[in-house]
């Protein structure tokens, strides 16, 4: 008789510091459970910051790694010499990468691939000659070896996968795509009534929110620009970026709010958030904006559904198959595109209440419950057989 042994996991945490990347493992080992998912026992390995961010449970072993807290070179250097060893010292049936580079020898091994800007020739156009641009081809070069080598390749989305195999070419390894899910917490089923253009002035501004790093695919001086557009037209708006960023960009993005709002009365940039902060500033907005033109999947774009917040959106990358027909789209890299579709919304109670409903229906199709179950049935494929 043939059973399927349960999984003892390996998990690969070394290149996840943060973002999605960390978001996704530690909602992943939440919703698990060795009973429903076959596994024994997950071992992973990463830094402080990390394993901090990860939940605590009798089958969860996390190893902290010095070396992991250094560089990206560091990191390399680590998983290259090391993790291999540790993997099977810890008698591991299969290591889980979601990071999505791995130059060891362990097999099987299962990759996830959860960025799309070293495969993006247009974006890394975007950042010039700079250590960013060699950082990101470099990456290029690892993930491609990687997923080329690997047993397994996991996807966030249709277009990742499509993006990924235009520079790979198709992959020999099975692969699948398992979205992200949404926190339970992000649910609001009762938001505030969608608000009339009339009902506002400049003491009570309908409120925009543009969330996620500020960098250049995120196109932030264009949002500005385009809301801008339409402050001069006379319309009762303000704006607030909401996120982390690299420095360069938010040093743009903050002379740009210079010039056009001096005295910084309707735009602002708040920085990083917590989640508890980011939902209160969601339950305030009264429309979205989320103009980045190079995106693996778009988790943002879930909460502001969940959170019942009209979405303008870019047009862009795996945008239109998480949004679908929820959002109003617009050219990122086209501030009038922009203009005019936050402007059609403005104009349009009715437009945003339907913006709003079919979001919310929407965004019920997904959830870290599923991906768990389809991650782990995913791996299991790759564990031998046991005989009784």
């Amino acid at each position: 008789m043939r059973l399927q042994k349960l999984m003892r996991i390996g998990i690969d945490a070394s290149n996840l510091r943060q973002g999605g990347g960390i978001t996704h493992l530690a909602e992943l080992l939440r919703a698990a459970n060795p009973q429903l998912n076959g596994f024994s026992e997950i071992v992973v390995w990463g830094g402080d910051v990390t394993l901090s961010r990860l939940p605590d449970a009798p089958w969860l072993r996390k190893v902290n790694i010095a070396m992991l807290n250094r560089s990206l070179l560091w990191r390399i250097f680590w998983q290259a010499r090391h993790l291999s060893e540790h993997a099977c010292a810890a008698q591991c049936d299969v290591l889980f990468v979601p990071g999505g580079s791995f130059v060891g020898s362990f097999s099987p091994t299962i990759l996830m691939s959860q960025n799309l800007l070293p495969f993006e020739w247009l974006e890394l156009k975007r950042t010039g000659y700079s250590f960013q641009t060699a950082k990101m081809l470099f990456l290029r070069l690892v993930q491609s070896i990687s997923f080329k080598r690997a047993q397994g390749v996991i996807f966030l989305s249709q277009y990742g996968k499509k993006a990924v195999e235009a520079i790979t070419g198709s992959l020999r390894a099975p692969t699948c795509i398992i979205a992200h899910g949404l926190p339970s917490t992000f649910l609001f089923p009762a938001p505030l009534p969608i608000r009339s253009l009339a009902d506002c002035d400049s003491d009570f501004p309908l409120r925009i929110v543009c969330v996620g790093n500020i960098d250049a695919y995120k196109h932030p001086v264009n949002v500005l620009r385009a809301v801008a557009r339409l402050r001069y037209q006379g319309y009762p708006i303000n704006l607030e970026f909401i996120g982390p960023g690299v420095p360069k960009w938010i040093a743009k993005l903050q002379s740009a709010i210079s010039k056009i709002d001096h005295a910084k009365k309707w735009v602002r940039y708040l920085g990083a958030m917590t989640p508890v902060q980011l939902q209160e500033k969601y339950a305030q907005a009264d429309l979205a904006i989320f103009a980045s033109s190079c995106e693996t999947f778009g988790i943002i774009l879930l909460e502001e559904m969940a959170m019942g917040i009209p979405i303008i959106c870019s047009n862009r990358s795996a945008m239109p198959e998480v949004v679908q027909d929820a959002a109003l789209y617009c050219d990122p890299e086209n501030h009038l595109s922009i203009s005019t579709a936050i402007k059609e919304a403005l104009l349009s109670e009715e437009l945003r209440q339907a913006m709003r409903n079919r979001g919310y229906t929407i965004v019920q199709q997904y959830s870290w419950q599923q991906c768990t179950n389809e991650t782990f049935s995913f791996l299991k494929r790759y564990v031998p057989t046991a005989h009784v």
